[in-house]
């Protein structure tokens, strides 16, 4: 984690507040790819995971999309009401859950309200590669569309479609136009609310396997800590009781085992650590259906067990 300052803000929408950071310290910022996000402690000190949404060459600044939430717990309101220029908040480096496939190909990019946020770097980047993509924006009007202005003077202009004040069925039917008879080839990438991508993860399956189909939750919603109790046993040798409505991280911490944590909602992936032995129940929305299939990975903040015992080690 390292200290960073705001140089800037702006809205973007009623709702969305954009906010440019640079190094407190005056130093360069690491590059990054995109679709990383960085994890940001606010004045409130509650730490959220953000997108970075702006061009991944540009070292000299992180820029960040933050959504005031109706129902926020004080880190977007706290952003949105007390982050002004000169404001010091601490961040984590950047890290990728969500990135762009190596390998050539179509990519198509669909994205919903807030979504748009690591879909955007995505673009510069595959503009920069010269590859072959297209971008299909969701919003409910123009104006609560983020970056709509950018996107129109974006030099990749001509390969973003938006879908601006479409109803459900017409959406349905955007959506169902766009991903129909995609190349074996294609990569589909989306990012917004969970039915949306549910729906475009539904119509990409038709055409393409699953490894091809990937997606970014910002929300988990309710995940259930309920659960028979089970023990969790370090590669050094501890071994933990986990109860019924514990975490593995928050008995951890309990017992004075460091680990770090973010969104403790399973889907910034910061808690994540490799399973030795045991079978885990996983409750993430970090880890893809392969990396739950193989096992070896739990993340700690959500996740339980369906063996009587975890073996784990700490990263």
């Amino acid at each position: 984690m390292f200290t960073v300052t705001v140089t800037d803000t702006h809205d973007e929408t009623d709702t969305i507040k954009v906010l440019r950071l640079v190094r407190s310290d005056g130093t360069a910022l690491a590059p990054y790819p995109a679709g990383a996000h960085i994890d940001v402690t606010g004045p409130t000190g509650i730490t959220r995971p953000y997108s970075l949404c702006g061009p991944p060459h540009d070292t000299g600044a992180y820029t960040i999309a933050v959504k005031r939430e109706a129902d926020s717990r004080g880190g977007s309101q706290a952003l949105h009401d007390k982050a002004v220029p000169g404001t010091e908040l601490t961040v984590g480096a950047p890290r990728q859950l969500f990135g762009l496939a190596p390998d050539p190909g179509r990519h198509q990019l669909v994205a919903a309200g807030i979504g748009i946020t690591p879909l955007l770097a995505m673009a510069y980047e595959l503009h920069g590669r010269g590859a072959e993509f297209t971008l299909h924006y969701m919003a409910r009007s123009r104006a609560e569309a983020a970056f709509a202005e950018v996107l129109e003077e974006s030099p990749f202009a001509g390969r973003v479609v938006r879908h601006f004040g479409l109803g459900r069925e017409a959406a349905r039917d955007a959506l169902a136009a766009a991903l129909t008879g995609l190349p074996a080839d294609a990569h589909v990438y989306t990012c917004g609310p969970r039915e949306f991508m549910a729906y475009v993860r539904e119509l990409a399956a038709r055409s393409l396997p699953e490894e091809r189909i990937h997606s970014e939750l910002f929300q988990a919603g309710e995940v259930s800590a309920e659960g028979e109790a089970f023990e969790v046993e370090l590669d050094t040798g501890e071994v933990y009781s986990v109860p019924p409505g514990r975490s593995i991280a928050e008995v951890l911490e309990e017992n004075g085992v460091p680990l770090e944590t973010s969104c403790r909602e399973g889907i910034c992936g910061t808690c994540v650590l490799r399973v030795i032995e045991g079978d885990p129940d996983h409750r993430d929305h970090c880890l893809s259906a392969k990396e739950k299939a193989a096992g070896d990975q739990i993340a700690a903040c959500v996740s339980r067990a369906k063996s009587a015992r975890l073996v784990v080690e700490l990263w």
